[in-house]
């Protein structure tokens, strides 16, 4: 999956003029914790709630909110922001810009094209949505996590069991990161099956593979996890 069709093209940015406090406001009022700042539609930096931080006068500071408020009224935004920005761009995947904000400690990166225009936006949440997307978790509320070979075929194996008891698929994702030389990790999601016959599939696959676990969830309780029940305390 490709950036530009997870990204938010309803940027939030400010230029390199605008006052450290306006900056502010545009954060508080928005819940946002960074600002692209761009000049004639191009991105030159960056500011964050941190450069805000950095900003304002010492706890030790003898001024009151006045005149603090004042001073981040002078202060521009081009004093503050960084120019080292960390960005991605409109055809690169979601797992690299997935791989960018993890591995820079970041939430969110500006999405710029060929010319350096800043055309959007693509945070964590972005990202979450993706993932739920590719995975099919909100059709797919059962998922089967194997050990397989690495070879062709083993997953075909697998997928005809799964077939033989009208189970649906709606995802398959491979991983080798946790697995031993020569076999990978396969998770797969289907659709809901009645209990006797999901409980008969699990039998024949623990017979014939390594099944991990089997998983169900429910959106049901994903609602029941909005609140804490005094109940449960």
């Amino acid at each position: 999956m490709l950036v530009k069709g997870w990204l938010s093209s309803q940027v939030i940015s400010v230029d390199e003029e605008t006052s450290m406090m306006k900056a502010y406001v545009l954060m508080k009022e928005n819940n946002i914790r960074r600002l692209p700042v761009v000049q004639k539609g191009k991105l030159v930096g960056i500011v964050t709630d941190t450069d805000l931080k950095e900003a304002c006068p010492s706890t030790a500071t003898t001024l009151d909110i006045y005149e603090i408020n004042y001073l981040l009224s002078e202060i521009k935004v081009k004093e503050s922001m960084s120019k080292d920005v960390i960005y991605v761009k409109p055809d690169e995947t979601v797992e690299f810009a997935a791989i960018l904000m993890l591995e820079n400690k970041i939430s969110g990166l500006p999405v710029v094209n060929d010319q350096g225009n800043l055309i959007g936006v693509i945070t964590q949440t972005d990202i979450f949505k993706a993932l739920i997307h590719i995975s099919g978790a909100y059709i797919g509320h059962i998922q089967l996590a194997l050990c397989l070979e690495d070879r062709p075929g083993s997953i075909k194996e697998v997928a005809d069991v799964i077939r033989s008891f009208g189970g649906r698929m709606v995802s398959i994702l491979t991983s080798y990161g946790l697995a031993d030389e020569g076999y990978r990790n396969v998770y797969i999601r289907i659709k809901p099956l009645e209990r006797e016959k999901l409980s008969q599939m699990v039998d024949i696959l623990e017979d014939r593979f390594t099944v991990l676990y089997t998983a169900k969830e429910s959106l049901e309780e994903e609602k029941d996890r909005r609140f804490l029940k005094k109940s449960r305390l």
